[in-house]
């Protein structure tokens, strides 16, 4: 069974030519790295970083206000890395705003772009592997790569893996799942001009934020179903573990208390101020279809739903799905 999946990609003007799949040894690779008071765990990222077998790479970090020493941390790794690393200050406004400050930086020159956690560990193969799948891309078409993870306690003990997605990624499912986490993803130059064009919009998380735009451009996305690095697990990013019955339960309690219909307004708001060109004509009636499904009466609520396509990516996942219809609640 083959390790990843993918939309079709509808191709957009091309800035330059995207290395070829067997050039893509020289291709560039900036490190986006969200810190903030991090220094328990960032001497583990900073030597995962250094072990990569693909050495063409440039890291960035916004430290969003850190008062711990991560800051030391950071100086320390720039002195053994001469003119691979740079930092700035961050906006200041939560994780997301952080993250998509660096990702919709132009200042930020590379062939892809892959966001980095402070707290992970990443297998020596990460770049190499989310570089020849989106080397696989044509020149000029948004590409984003994700997968799975191997998850770890705060003190380093690995005990499994991130759920396992089978049905293709599209952004029918975008709309009420985040696929991969951020950590996990790279994208391509073509997927960076689509952030550049949205600029920094109000929504939720910004993995989610990265695969709705992505998938509804009509641009590729693949699910790599191997984990590529270690994803440490504290007791505040244990929903986003989506990992044993305590995840589970809080996620349909946040369902039946109006926590994701708040997010869907929140990300639907941003969907819908974006030009109509970034968006697939097939994907803006999704888009409309499913606003029209949160808001109708039933049973027309049920219809829209259904001729949307929109779905999670479980069993179950959907059986939700279908309720928060139901109650209003997405």
């Amino acid at each position: 069974m083959p390790n990843d999946t993918t939309i079709d990609a509808a191709a957009a003007p091309a800035m330059r030519a995207q290395p070829r799949a067997g050039d893509i040894t020289a291709a560039r690779v900036a490190i986006l790295l969200g810190t903030k008071d991090g220094a328990a765990f960032l001497a583990d990222q900073f030597r995962s970083y250094a072990d990569q077998s693909h050495q063409n790479w440039v890291l960035v970090v916004s430290d969003d206000g850190s008062r711990d020493a991560t800051l030391d941390l950071i100086a320390r790794f720039a002195a053994s890395h001469p003119q691979r690393v740079v930092v700035r200050d961050g906006p200041k406004r939560g994780v997301t705003a952080n993250f998509l400050s660096l990702a919709a930086d132009p200042t930020i020159a590379a062939d892809f772009f892959a966001f980095s956690d402070q707290d992970d560990i990443w297998h020596p193969d990460k770049l190499a592997r989310a570089l020849a799948r989106l080397a696989t891309v044509p020149e000029g078409t948004p590409a984003l790569y994700c997968g799975r993870t191997e998850l770890m306690t705060e003190d380093g003990r690995c005990y499994g893996l991130s759920p396992l997605f089978r049905r293709p990624p599209s952004f029918a499912n975008a709309l009420v799942q985040s696929l991969g986490g951020a950590n996990t993803m790279m994208f391509n130059r073509a997927a960076k001009r689509l952030v550049d064009a949205a600029g920094l919009p109000n929504v939720v998380l910004h993995d989610w934020w990265l695969y709705q735009l992505v998938s509804a451009a009509g641009g590729a996305v693949f699910y790599d179903r191997e984990p590529m690095l270690k994803y440490r697990q504290h007791a505040d990013n244990l929903i986003g573990s989506n990992q044993g019955a305590r995840a589970r339960l809080l996620r349909i309690r946040m369902m039946l208390g109006g926590r994701f219909r708040d997010w869907n307004d929140t990300n639907l708001a941003a969907l819908r101020r974006l030009p109509d060109e970034l968006i697939a004509p097939d994907n803006r009636r999704i888009l409309d279809l499913f606003a029209s499904a949160r808001s109708a009466p039933l049973p027309m609520r049920l219809v829209d739903l259904w001729r949307s396509g929109v779905r999670r990516q479980t069993l179950l996942g959907n059986v939700g799905l279908l309720i928060a219809a139901l109650l209003r609640r997405i």
